[in-house]
């Protein structure tokens, strides 16, 4: 597994993991929202909003949970395209999730990337005031301490069948 920042501070990063997967079996785990409480360290449980699925434009609500807090969040799928990539944004503007597959020898290469996007910072900044940027630094250690645990899961789960 690697991991490295993509640029723009640590409010971008992304790491990747082999899995011995197709692609397509990697996309199709990946891309059923109703199975992330499975691998995530914070999402417990998703469900697609109004009979959604994995295609662009759909919505889905995902409910999350850290020691002492609870919320959920909506998110709109921005790529559907099996085997290749699966992406959101949650809050339509706010934080930007994605998962790409790339074949390898071994099976699939799977990359996750999460982007804190200006959007999201703007409402931070409105919602907790002062408390913003603590707020903004606590959900940034989390994507970069939850993505290698997801990716490790997300491997295991794949590779079970």
């Amino acid at each position: 597994m690697t991991g490295q920042d993509a640029g723009g501070g640590d409010r971008t990063y992304s790491s990747s993991v082999v899995v011995r997967a197709t692609p397509e079996a990697v996309y199709d785990l990946v891309s059923d929202v109703t199975r992330t409480g499975e691998w995530s360290p914070v999402c417990r449980a998703c469900w697609w909003d109004d009979d959604g699925g994995p295609e662009v434009g759909a919505w889905f609500t995902g409910s999350n949970e850290e020691p002492g807090r609870t919320w959920e969040t909506r998110s709109q799928v921005i790529v559907a395209d099996r085997g290749r990539e699966f992406a959101w944004v949650v809050g339509g503007d706010r934080v930007h999730w994605t998962f790409r597959m790339e074949p390898v020898d071994d099976g699939t290469r799977l990359t996750e990337s999460w982007e804190f996007l200006p959007a999201g910072i703007a409402f931070f900044h409105e919602r907790y005031g002062e408390a913003a940027e603590q707020q903004i630094a606590q959900r940034t250690r989390a994507a970069h301490q939850g993505i290698p645990v997801t990716l490790d899961a997300v491997r295991r789960l794949a590779e079970a069948g």
